[in-house]
């Protein structure tokens, strides 16, 4: 459904931003004057400003009202003179003025185009016989008054020659009376067929046209290639299609003369289609390198950055988005400078309410960036030990030896202190085996030093590590200490290697023909006549005495 809307909508963004800022551009002196200035006086006519001039002398010309176009004019002529010169001009702006009515100030101190002159400003220039001449208004205080914007008598001087060196034919000439006679909104009807059915039948022709193109050069790829499988490229996307539109409608206004208020119109629409043509473009880019970093990460285990990946593309998105529309709305003239403080304020009121989600986002971020954890890692943190299997840009969800789900806000992971487990490089082997005193002295060094050698010779055991002492003596056995650092990747690997590393122990003490010491008891009842020796009386927490008689494990009675 949306592939089939896009059209549609790229129509409507485009009449949504041509006919409202060419069509009906905003006179000067009607809106809020710029900050630290007074509001001036207002002009009936909008003379106030060099682009209200401009646009109220066409407009008024175009509606054929003589005696107002005269007003715009600084002549010293009156009557016929007067309306002959402001018809002969208005002839020469609707056929040969640049289409630049956005770039005119919408001041009432002007753009200041001349240094020297700040009383003119520059309309256009326009090329006539070989030469450039420049159409210019002027600032001028009639009978001492307000200031206002009349076209300058330099420019007025040069009107009959450029007007006698008009041989263009306009389209409207060339139409049928009724297709410019006809109006729709002070509109010719054959402008809005050319918007509404001229526009979309270009996008289908250029979409028909991008299909064969794909269609010959798919056959000539499988040809060269030999293979019959390989799919038809796509030459003609959608921003293609945009790019050519503008591209043809450029081509029209300087093959076709088109009144000058239809040449902005026109020139907007093209505009407008160009930036959507690249922000599209742009989009489509980002989305392409999302996916090739995306299997990059993928490749390196790293799939946790995906969601920094997709934030990171939408903000970027959202970036072009907003360059796209500043750039239109500067280009029609409209100042965004309200609207971005205003969107400053906004901004700083949300970053304040969300400052929590902001933490977390950025806490995730950092998470993720700096490899602190993995998902697949076995962490210790925050009073949680278990398995990471989710690091999202809010919080990390770790499963724990329960199969519970505990959910762990990255603001206050990143601030806590995190043991890796799965991040052992080595694993420390700590055993102790306790031998009987029956052992000799020289049945312990053998032993000792029998598995001192089979740990150093063991290629998973660091050999400089490995330390086989006999720790001390106790009640019961003799007590010697295995230690070692193991190599495993993972921590049932390293018990598997504990398991073999004990049973070569176990097998080099029975080799030896030593027993391992282990703690006994000998309970002697009262009444037998064969105990030997007499019992010593304990006091048993009841109070009861009780004949009993002890004997240490591992050493032979007397």
């Amino acid at each position: 459904m949306w592939r089939k809307s896009r059209p549609i909508l790229l129509w409507c963004v485009c009449a949504l931003f041509s006919i409202k800022a060419d069509a009906q551009p905003k006179l000067p002196g009607t809106g809020a004057p710029p900050s630290g200035q007074s509001a001036a006086p207002e002009d009936p006519l909008g003379r106030t400003t060099p682009r209200g001039t401009v646009l109220g002398f066409i407009k008024a010309s175009h509606k054929g009202d003589d005696e107002a176009a005269v007003q715009y004019l600084n002549t010293r002529l009156r009557g016929s003179a007067a309306i002959n010169l402001a018809n002969q001009l208005f002839a020469v702006l609707d056929r040969r003025l640049p289409a630049r009515l956005n770039k005119l100030s919408d001041s009432p101190a002007g753009s200041l185009a001349f240094v020297s002159k700040p009383n003119q400003d520059l309309v256009g220039t326009i090329e006539s016989a070989g030469e450039q001449v420049d159409i210019i208004v002027e600032r001028v205080a009639p009978g001492g008054g307000q200031p206002i914007w009349l076209f300058s008598k330099e420019t007025l001087d040069e009107v009959p020659n450029l007007f006698a060196d008009l041989d263009t034919q306009s389209v409207e000439d060339v139409l049928p009376r009724f297709l410019v006679n006809t109006k729709i909104a002070q509109a010719p009807l054959f402008e809005w067929l050319a918007f509404l059915v001229g526009l979309p039948l270009i996008y289908v022709l250029a979409t028909f046209a991008g299909r064969l193109v794909s269609l010959w050069v798919g056959q000539w790829r499988r040809r060269i290639k030999n293979n019959g499988l390989l799919p038809n490229p796509v030459l003609m996307r959608p921003p293609a299609r945009l790019l050519t539109l503008a591209i043809v409608i450029v081509w029209a206004l300087a093959k076709f003369h088109l009144p000058y208020l239809a040449r902005q119109f026109w020139s907007g629409v093209a505009v407008v289609a160009a930036i959507l043509a690249f922000t599209w473009w742009l989009i489509l880019g980002t989305a392409r390198a999302e996916r090739l970093l995306r299997l990059r990460l993928e490749r390196s285990n790293n799939t946790a950055a995906s969601s920094v990946l997709r934030l990171g593309r939408r903000m970027i998105e959202v970036l072009i988005v907003f360059t796209a529309v500043l750039s239109i709305f500067m280009h029609f003239g409209i100042n965004p400078t309200a609207a971005l403080a205003g969107l400053g304020v906004g901004g700083i009121a949300v970053a304040l309410a969300a400052q929590k989600t902001l933490e977390n986002v950025i806490g995730g971020i950092s998470l993720i960036f700096d490899q602190a954890i993995r998902v697949g890692d076995w962490v210790n943190t925050a009073g949680v030990s278990g398995g990471v299997e989710y690091i999202g840009l809010r919080s990390t969800r770790i499963r724990t030896v329960d199969r519970t789900l505990v959910c762990v806000p990255n603001g206050q992971l990143a601030n806590a202190t995190i043991e890796n487990v799965s991040l052992r490089d080595k694993f420390w082997y700590n055993q102790r085996i306790g031998l009987s005193y029956d052992t000799t002295g020289a049945q312990l060094c053998s032993i000792v030093e029998n598995v001192e050698t089979l740990m150093r010779q063991d290629k998973r055991v660091e050999a400089d590590s490995v330390r086989v002492r006999l720790l001390r003596l106790t009640t019961s056995a003799l007590d010697i200490e295995i230690a070692g650092y193991v190599f495993a990747a993972t921590f049932p690997d390293f018990l598997k290697i504990q398991q073999e590393l004990l049973t070569l122990a176990m097998r080099t003490v029975e080799a030896a023909g030593v027993r391992f010491g282990f703690e006994t008891r000998k309970l002697y009842l009262a009444g037998d006549s064969s105990r030997e020796p007499q019992p010593q009386q304990w006091l048993d927490p009841d109070g009861v005495r009780t004949p009993r008689t002890i004997a240490s494990t591992g050493v032979p009675e007397r």
